[in-house]
């Protein structure tokens, strides 16, 4: 577990920065954080059982990613080995926040942090699909937390 500005992250992933993801200027180019954050909700869904047994996309919906916030706070470089821990913030009807930290693991500094909205669309209308009760009882179970979907926290 690990704790940043008074929230509770229960998931990590941890990478190392690739070569391919360092630009001219000798760092982590700022656009492979967001890549990055992907990398950790995908793993996130996997460790909670999100994803269908069927596979991803299998259950009828699909998930757009609406929103993405990221704050820049240190440099990585080639070789850094950085840990990117992510949480669910909220459960609305249809969507869910994400939140991440990513701390570089030789220094213990954060390097970036960041969010991101998810919205669940039915594959056959294209038009936003509430969320299941399951979803918000496997995200309350590995969060160790309740979400009232009423509202944004």
């Amino acid at each position: 577990m690990f704790e940043y500005n008074g929230h509770k992250f229960y998931h990590v992933t941890k990478l190392k920065v690739r070569f391919h993801e360092v630009d001219m200027l000798g760092v982590c180019n700022n656009a492979v954080y967001v890549s990055f954050f992907e990398q950790s909700r995908l793993e996130y869904l996997k460790e909670t059982g999100l994803i269908p047994e069927k596979g991803l996309f299998s259950d009828g919906f699909d998930f757009f990613m609406v929103r993405n916030e990221i704050n820049y706070r240190r440099h990585s470089k080639y070789d850094d080995e950085l840990e990117i821990y992510t949480r669910i913030s909220y459960i609305g009807n249809s969507s869910y926040g994400f939140e991440h930290v990513i701390v570089n693991t030789t220094s213990g500094e954060v390097v970036v942090d960041g969010s991101g909205v998810v919205a669940q669309v039915d594959q056959k209308t294209g038009k936003t699909a509430p969320l299941s009760d399951e979803f918000t009882t496997k995200v309350g179970t590995f969060e160790r937390r309740s979400f009232d979907r009423s509202k944004k926290a």
